[in-house]
């Protein structure tokens, strides 16, 4: 019976004109994730009612390939601007945008495209497999578990701060503060806006993240009036030979891209989390368990296996609690399943049982998706290069005009673009007085969801000795407490390690 299911699903999946209509949402994820501002919630927003004359698994068969298209088009920003065209491809400019700095766009390209490939696959297979069972352990994870995941998810600032700790710890505690503006996550009362209109309505997420990357890796682009580095050595071969090398790169590093795109999986399944914090995680923990962390933030290429992985195998793993339970891992998942509903279908534990074909078909989708993503990606990689080309003159404010739009398209208000300039000269004067922006954005983003889970964890038990007592909640936090040492211990040797090359000068 499951055989049958899945070959109906896959007879559906496979028709001409749903191939057509799959191939066209793959292009349109992967170009509206590549202009800063513009989500992957936001393409699929503009998608569904376009699926609303299909059947149920061709709309969502088109909605799944522009959300795996969206989650590697942040990618090319990222790596050839080093601005990050999604939340979830933050931690991908680390690396990727040295790498192609560095002379070796197409290579920081390849590594992004193949890795979010095998990202999705890799998901995808688990989600076949195992998506009952995980399914059981994040619905069963209440506010404590939520806010201790969050405890050990800041953890991560201690590592994306290089060799200066209290500079990255100021950072990561004006993100929480920028947090806090607005309205009560709770409540709904106002906090810290000095009566200003301006601040009234907080500071959206994705204007603070296109002000903080955007703005001012502009603004620092404008200081520097030379040229990227130029691509026409390096197309001629970015077909035949670096697009395949690269792939043998990838599945060099298998520990690495099956860890991250486990901890996608994990992070996508629980409500809420998304790519932006797997992302993140991902890269933490690559940097972590590397021989040369140091490396890492200079064009390592397992820094953007390990992001582009991590960020696209949450993909698979939202689907898991959305078709298992019926509880949607997040905003494009929520989308997915009003898609469903449009068509009179239930998401939840019987999905499974009364419409197998469609649940098959969604699995066969996402495979199919990622190999349309894979290809689009391929074909067009000489288009892509062409980036590092053109004179800045006319990038800079191209890009800038993009971002605008973007920060006035989120909520259609003219006060976003104060905030988006402020924020901007903010985060320039950051990054000119050598502050890392990595821990600002990760407070920004985690800040509301740690205090929500907090405030929700003590309304229903207030005491504290609660989120010690729940064995989940128990190991998250011993795990944010090693993460804390190890991190420190990290920082103190990489200071060691500077001190006798400075001695040596010294000396000299």
């Amino acid at each position: 019976m499951m055989l049958d299911a899945f070959l109906a699903g896959a007879h559906q999946v496979f028709a001409f004109d749903t191939l057509i209509y799959m191939l066209i949402g793959s292009v349109a994820g992967i170009v509206a994730a590549a202009i800063p501002g513009f989500t992957v919630t936001m393409a699929i927003i503009l998608t569904l009612p376009l699926t609303f004359t299909m059947g149920p698994l061709q709309g969502v068969s088109v909605m799944l390939s522009v959300y795996v298209g969206g989650y590697t088009g942040g990618l090319i920003s990222a790596a050839l601007l080093g601005i990050p065209g999604t939340p979830s491809s933050v931690a991908t400019t680390f690396d990727a945008y040295p790498m192609a700095r560095g002379g070796e766009p197409g290579r920081a390209l390849s590594l992004g495209v193949w890795s979010s490939f095998f990202g999705t696959v890799i998901s995808t297979i688990v989600l076949i497999i195992a998506a009952p069972p995980l399914a059981m352990i994040a619905v069963k994870l209440g506010p404590w578990e939520y806010f201790s995941l969050i405890v050990f998810a800041l953890t991560i600032v201690a590592s994306l701060v290089g060799n200066s700790l209290m500079r990255g710890l100021i950072a990561g505690v004006i993100g929480l503060g920028l947090a806090t503006i607005g309205p009560d996550p709770m409540m709904g009362q106002p906090r810290l806006t000095f009566e200003s209109s301006v601040l009234m309505p907080g500071l959206p997420f994705l204007v603070v993240l296109i002000g903080i990357f955007a703005i001012s890796q502009l603004m620092g682009e404008l200081e520097d009036h030379g040229k990227g580095p130029s691509s026409d050595a390096l197309i001629p071969d970015v077909i035949e030979f670096k697009t395949w090398a690269v792939m043998r790169e990838v599945l060099m590093h298998p520990v690495n891209l099956v860890r991250s795109s486990l901890i996608g999986v994990f992070i996508g399944a629980l409500p809420g989390a998304g790519g932006s914090i797997a992302n993140l995680l991902a890269y933490d923990q690559a940097k972590r368990s590397s021989i040369n962390p140091d490396e890492f933030g200079k064009g390592n290429p397992d820094g953007v296996i390990a992001s582009e992985a991590g960020n696209s195998a949450t993909a698979g793993g939202g689907l898991i609690p959305m078709i298992a339970l019926g509880i949607p891992g997040s905003a494009v998942d929520a989308i997915l399943m009003a898609a469903l509903m449009v068509h009179g279908i239930s998401v939840g534990p019987r999905l499974i049982m009364d419409n197998a074909d469609l649940a098959y078909g969604m699995f066969v989708a996402m495979v199919v998706a990622s190999l349309m993503m894979l290809v689009v990606c391929v074909l067009s990689m000489r288009l892509f290069l062409r980036v590092t080309d053109i004179p800045k003159q006319f990038i800079v404010p191209t890009v800038m005009i993009c971002c605008v739009i973007g920060a006035f398209a989120l909520n259609n208000r003219v006060t976003d673009l104060y905030l988006l300039g402020a924020i901007g000269l903010v985060g320039y004067g950051l990054k000119s007085l050598d502050y890392p922006l990595a821990p600002l954005v990760l407070g920004v983003i985690l800040g509301p969801i740690a205090e929500t889970n907090l405030r929700r964890a003590l309304m229903s038990d207030a005491d504290w000795t609660v989120f010690f007592t729940r064995p989940i909640s128990a190991v998250l936090l011993a795990a944010a407490l090693l993460s804390v040492i190890f991190s420190i211990r990290s920082v103190l040797k990489m200071r060691k390690k500077d001190r006798p090359a400075t001695d040596e000068q010294n000396g000299d």
